[in-house]
């Protein structure tokens, strides 16, 4: 399947987005985009990783902000076989509160392009859309109080403070992104 890793020039993509918060109906990469970047994240409604992980997944996108980093979610699972993840339910979930964008991935070709095998399952780039890190939030998205580790907010700040980051790549540690058959 391929995918992005660290060091490679990532996709664009224009996709719908649930969230009626931001007003765009169809958002880019490039809109996406901050000063420094931005952060794209694969996600979903319904795994329990991702479920365990919200509050930090929407602080980690308010420490974006505070960083010119853009932020993004994508939600590139089946909607016919998971309906908790369909375009209606991402809306659901996006009124109740989500500080970015959340975008739909309906054909999965974005997350076919991107190499995204996990929910949540974050993407790094800096401003010139080249990944600086692949991987997971820490080390424990279900339970926050058994994190030992931090990578993603660590490579935040190595980027923003112009180093490179000690861990580049991570596995993401969440449910598999649910392929259309």
């Amino acid at each position: 399947m391929g995918g992005l890793e660290p060091g490679d020039k990532s996709f664009n993509f224009e996709l719908k987005n649930a969230n009626i918060t931001n007003n765009n109906l169809i958002i880019s990469l490039d809109e996406i985009m901050d000063e420094n970047g931005a952060i794209v994240l694969f996600e979903c409604n319904h795994c329990p990783y991702v479920v365990g992980s919200i509050e930090r997944i929407n602080n980690i996108a308010k420490v974006a902000s505070e960083k010119k980093l853009g932020f993004v979610g994508i939600n590139s699972n089946d909607a016919i076989n998971y309906p908790d993840d369909s375009f209606e339910a991402m809306q659901k979930r996006a009124s109740r509160g989500m500080p970015y964008p959340y975008l739909h991935d309906e054909d999965q070709e974005v997350a076919k392009e991107w190499g995204a095998e996990r929910t949540p399952e974050f993407y790094l780039i800096n401003s010139n859309k080249i990944v600086v890190y692949r991987g997971r939030m820490d080390d424990s998205p279900k339970n926050p109080m058994n994190a030992t580790t931090s990578e993603l907010l660590d490579a935040i700040n190595a980027l923003i403070s112009g180093e490179k980051s000690s861990i580049s790549r991570t596995e993401s540690i969440g449910c598999s992104v649910k392929w259309k058959v």
